[in-house]
């Protein structure tokens, strides 16, 4: 009877490495997010909202670009005034803030997140 309970024991183990490796495996290509919304405010003012927006990558905002920009997420922003987060003239938006832009300067036009 040991030699079984033994078997027994191994081909539980080795299942649960199985299973904890594929979970895991699973979940890693889960993409994270910015919990939470980015909202802004076009010049026609329109207001969109993008719901929790993934931390990777650069986000374009309407292609009119936004003069009001708030960051409901749990995390911060970053501002650019052209489509590609590229360039001067950026703008950090920390969680949980409001940014308006000046009336004078240009849109804008994406973001990225801070992370």
């Amino acid at each position: 009877m040991p030699v079984i309970d033994n078997r027994r024991r191994r081909l539980g183990t080795a299942a649960g490495a199985a299973l904890l490796t594929l979970t895991v495996a699973g979940c890693s290509g889960l993409g994270r997010t910015a919990v939470g919304p980015v909202t802004y405010t076009t010049e026609r003012e329109a207001v969109i909202m993008v719901n929790s927006p993934s931390v990777k990558g650069c986000h374009r905002l309407a292609p009119a670009g936004a003069k009001e920009v708030q960051n409901g997420t749990l995390i911060d922003i970053i501002l650019y005034r052209t489509r590609d987060c590229t360039g001067p003239g950026t703008t950090y938006v920390a969680t949980r803030v409001t940014d308006q832009r000046a009336p004078s300067s240009l849109p804008w036009r994406s973001f990225s997140t801070v992370h």
